[in-house]
C-alpha cells in the first residue's frame, strides 16, 4: 500500500471533460509532489483553464480520476473539494467591484484550518493594508491580483490552482507576485500555475507540463528547461 508521504499530492488520471457538447479535455495525466510549484504551459486554447477548472469541478461533465490527498473527487461538488483544501484564482480574479479591500479579503469562508491570518497576508502584500477602504474597482490590475490570492490564502487551502497571475501586469510587479510565490512554497503551501509567460514561470516552476489539444505531450524539471528550449518554442509557438 503506498504511503501518504510518497504518494503525489495531487493525481490525475484519463481526465476528460466537456463544456456541453464541446469535448475539451481528452485524456490529460499529471501528478504534483506536496510542496511543488508545478506549471501547466500551452498554447491559448491547449486546455490548461480547463483543466483547472475541471480539477475543481466546475465545467459541465466530466470523467477520469482526480485524487487529492488520496481522496477521489471526480463525484464530488466544487463546494466539497474547495472544502478539501483545493483553492481556484482564475484568471479574471473575480474581485467584487462593490465591496471594498477589506469585504472583498473576508468574503470566502475558512474552508478548514491553517489559513494565513490577515497580518500575514498583508506582509506579502503591503499595498493590500494601504488600500482597505477602497473599492475593489478603484485597485490597480496588480493589486487586484494580490487581493485574489490574499483570499484564498484565507481560506487553510493547501493547493492554490493559480490562472494566469501575471496576466496583463508591470514587470515589477510580475517580480513581486513571484516572489510570494516563492515565499507560499517556503511556507508549505502546494501550487498549480498556469502560464503563457514561460519566463516568468521559470523563476517558480519546479516541474512543467505541456498541454496541446486537451492533453498533456510533454513533461521536464526545471533543471531540464535549458534543454528543452528549441521544443519549448515550437510548442508555445514563441
Amino acid at each position: 500500500m503506498l504511503d501518504t508521504a510518497s504518494r503525489p499530492f495531487l493525481e490525475v488520471a484519463g481526465l476528460e471533460s466537456w463544456y456541453g457538447e464541446s469535448h475539451i479535455l481528452h485524456g490529460v495525466d499529471f501528478n504534483v509532489r506536496r510542496g511543488e510549484v508545478v506549471t501547466l504551459l500551452g498554447r491559448n486554447g491547449a486546455g490548461k483553464t480547463t483543466t483547472l477548472k475541471s480539477i475543481m469541478g466546475m465545467v459541465g461533465k466530466r470523467k477520469g480520476s482526480v485524487r487529492f490527498e488520496g481522496t477521489e473527487t471526480i463525484g464530488l461538488s466544487s463546494d466539497k473539494i474547495a472544502r478539501l483544501g483545493v483553492a481556484l484564482c482564475p484568471e479574471e480574479r473575480g474581485i467584487f467591484s462593490s465591496l471594498n479591500v477589506q469585504e472583498n479579503l473576508m468574503l470566502p469562508p475558512q474552508v478548514k484550518p491553517g489559513g494565513l491570518p490577515v497580518e500575514q497576508i498583508f506582509e506579502l502584500f503591503p499595498n493590500l493594508k494601504e488600500r482597505l477602504s477602497s473599492q475593489g474597482t478603484k485597485l490597480s490590475g496588480g493589486e487586484q491580483q494580490m487581493l485574489a490570492i490574499g483570499r484564498i490564502l484565507r481560506t487553510g487551502a493547501t493547493l492554490l490552482m493559480l490562472d494566469e497571475p501575471t496576466e496583463g501586469l508591470a514587470p515589477v510587479i510580475i517580480e513581486q507576485i513571484g516572489h510570494t510565490i516563492g515565499r507560499l512554497k517556503a511556507q508549505g503551501f502546494t501550487i498549480l500555475l498556469v502560464e503563457q509567460n514561460f519566463r516568468f514561470a521559470s523563476t517558480v516552476a519546479d516541474r512543467y507540463y505541456v498541454m496541446e489539444h486537451g492533453k498533456i505531450i510533454d513533461s521536464f524539471a526545471n533543471s531540464e528547461l535549458a534543454a528543452n528550449m528549441d521544443k519549448l518554442h515550437e510548442y508555445l509557438g514563441v
